[in-house]
């Protein structure tokens, strides 16, 4: 609703905080009606009457709304799309990256020269050493091999011709059928030496005679049956034992668990000796 206001009028009204509209024709001005005033007195204005609103002008109160004032507040925007998965994702990630290929070289003897009438009984009839070496077919040089020797020789093997050594070499990526030509040659070299023990140093030859892939403190807590009734007890490797001395004491302690079960094993399969013997 408009009113035909003079400036003094819309000064006052703006000082109260109410906004006139103003239409856009203003409407013509309508002279005031004034009463007869009685002899004496101030002649007063009569109001004026309400000017009627234009038919194409909508009031205040129902004006519409500007479009932003339109919209629902509440409505949530549409989520954007997902990115498409990169060649890089989890999905296509290699099955085990961390998984060498490994093959096993055939055993060499480690020292032919042994007098097998000089053989200690309780070393059994042999021992196949299985590891990784930088020299696979001269296991004894460099630091890695004098410490092996020198284990060995702790342990009287230097004493068995049937002490023998396979190692055990990471293949180049890609080369899976390595991989199954270990477990395949493993029992082959078992088959053809029949050993009373096998001796695993480190953690990759472990997994190339058990297949497992338990870490090592694990895998030298017990004595472990291979399929054919073999025995084979693992511990620290050569080049492992070098860069920890610390870990030696528990190296030996394996060597001794794998000497002792081949002793037991040794004194179980001795012919019991005659009634005649002991008063010999």
């Amino acid at each position: 609703m408009s009113l035909d206001l003079d400036a003094r009028q819309r000064a006052m009204l703006a000082e109260m905080g109410i906004t006139v509209w103003q239409p856009a024709a203003p409407a013509a001005p309508v002279s005031p009606a004034v009463e007869p005033a009685a002899p004496g007195s101030t002649p007063v204005a009569a109001p004026l009457p309400a000017p009627t609103p234009r038919a194409d002008a909508a009031p205040a109160s129902v004006r519409p709304a500007p479009a932003a004032e339109r919209s629902h507040p509440s409505a949530a925007p549409s989520p954007a799309p997902a990115p498409p998965a990169t060649a890089a994702g989890p999905a296509q990630r290699p099955q085990d990256a961390t998984a060498p290929a490994l093959r096993l070289h055939a055993p060499l003897p480690l020292y032919p020269q042994a007098d097998p009438a000089a053989t200690p009984v309780e070393l059994g009839s042999g021992w196949l050493v299985v590891a990784e070496s930088a020299a696979p077919e001269a296991p004894l040089t460099g630091d890695a091999g004098k410490l092996l020797d020198n284990m060995l020789r702790a342990m009287r093997l230097h004493r068995h011709p049937r002490t023998h050594f396979a190692a055990v070499e990471r293949a180049a990526p890609g080369a899976a059928a390595d991989a199954l030509d270990a477990a395949e040659a493993l029992q082959g070299s078992i088959a053809t030496l029949r050993p009373a023990m096998v001796l695993v140093l480190g953690l990759s030859a472990a997994r190339a005679v058990l297949g497992s892939r338990e870490p090592l403190g694990r895998l030298r807590a017990t004595v472990h049956r291979l399929p054919d009734g073999t025995p084979a007890v693992v511990t620290y490797d050569p080049a492992y034992l070098l860069r920890a001395p610390d870990a030696k004491a528990a190296a030996w302690a394996d060597l001794c668990r794998a000497l002792g079960q081949v002793r037991t094993a040794s004194e179980a399969a001795a012919p019991p000796s005659s009634p005649g013997a002991a008063g010999d």
